[in-house]
């Protein structure tokens, strides 16, 4: 392979949420052997532990990254234990991705507090380090902050020091104060599908840039991972229907007022209100009919699985430290073979 054709990311792919652990595990080492350098777990019907702590003893090589576990449906001390067991059963390939969900469920679904999204998951970070430092140094545990107070830790409850040390703690965001946050105390930041490449040039990285700067770190040690929407295919009918599956994706989340600043920084506002009011009146099917082809492929790579791996190469080299593919449709198993080969420059 020449220089040209070196991999500008990594690539990562991840095991269906829904799936239950053991049908996860079972993917995980065909994506192992399918070249990928990660798996990530998502936390919808399954927790996203139990499912990459059996990936673990089914892989040898993979990085396994929760994408992402609800950091405000738990409290520092289990996700600290937790995490520590994964680097542990992983060896070492472990990578902690935390999301804060947004508002209702925390409160409605997990019955927890909710408040200052990302000062609280500033804390909360800075609460699972001092919850490690303690087992690996033995000094007292002190952790007093606003939110989160942990003072007590006994020989009997520390497992002392992780021979494969603390895993990289990875931060969800999409909004320029979480993004902040994950330049000011983690290791890197999950972008949401969401996103475009001028977004991510644009708002993430001047934010990720400003968070590092203001805690005094350099953001080019920082990562950055982008699940991007594919809409490919062999065919005229498979790519078809690709797309119209991408844009059905595109249009539910630019229905949700989160996202709007996405759509905002393409002057793409009305088609938010457009989208939002029609969600309202529950037509998910006609929504779709409201993304052009300008605004899916300002969030998609579209074409053949060369195409694909083309476009994503141009877009991404040298923004992003790591890349999944998103689709809202199942993909061959051929056909993911091929981007990954077109990216790999084979």
């Amino acid at each position: 392979m020449s220089d040209d054709a070196t991999v500008p990311f990594l690539i990562d792919a991840g095991g269906d949420a829904g799936t239950d652990p053991r049908t996860f595990a079972g993917g995980a080492a065909d994506i192992e052997a399918a070249g990928y350098d990660g798996i990530f777990a998502a936390e919808t019907s399954h927790d996203p532990f139990i499912a990459l702590a059996a990936a673990a003893m089914r892989t040898e090589r993979v990085s396994l990254m929760t994408g992402i576990a609800v950091a405000f449906a738990r409290n520092p001390m289990t996700v600290a234990e937790t995490a520590n067991d994964l680097q542990l059963v992983s060896e070492g390939r472990f990578i902690l991705g935390l999301g804060s969900q947004i508002k209702p469920h925390i409160e409605h679904r997990f019955s927890m507090p909710w408040s200052a999204p990302a000062a609280r998951m500033r804390e909360f970070v800075a609460a699972v380090r001092a919850i490690w430092s303690s087992w690996e140094t033995g000094e007292r545990l002190a952790f007093e902050g606003e939110h989160y107070r942990h003072t007590l830790m006994t020989p009997f409850f520390s497992p002392g020091p992780n021979p494969f040390g603390t895993p990289p703690i990875w931060i969800a965001a999409v909004g320029e104060k979480m993004t902040e946050t994950a330049g000011a105390v983690a290791d890197g930041v999950l972008a949401h599908t969401f996103t475009t490449e001028r977004y991510l040039r644009e708002v993430t990285r001047p934010a990720l840039e400003r968070g590092a700067a203001s805690a005094g770190r350099d953001a080019s040690t920082l990562g950055i991972s982008i699940p991007a929407f594919v809409a490919v295919g062999e065919t005229d009918a498979e790519l078809a229907a690709a797309i119209q599956a991408t844009k059905a994706q595109i249009a539910f989340y630019g229905s949700t007022p989160a996202y709007l600043p996405v759509l905002a920084l393409h002057g793409w506002e009305h088609v938010h209100e457009k989208l939002h009011a029609a969600s309202k009146r529950g037509e998910w099917t006609q929504m779709a009919e409201l993304v052009d082809d300008d605004m899916l492929r300002a969030f998609s790579a579209v074409g053949s699985p060369a195409e694909v791996a083309s476009q994503l190469r141009e877009r991404f080299s040298g923004l992003v430290t790591r890349l999944s593919f998103s689709a809202g449709y199942p993909i061959r198993p051929e056909v993911q073979a091929a981007m990954l080969a077109g990216l790999r420059g084979e």
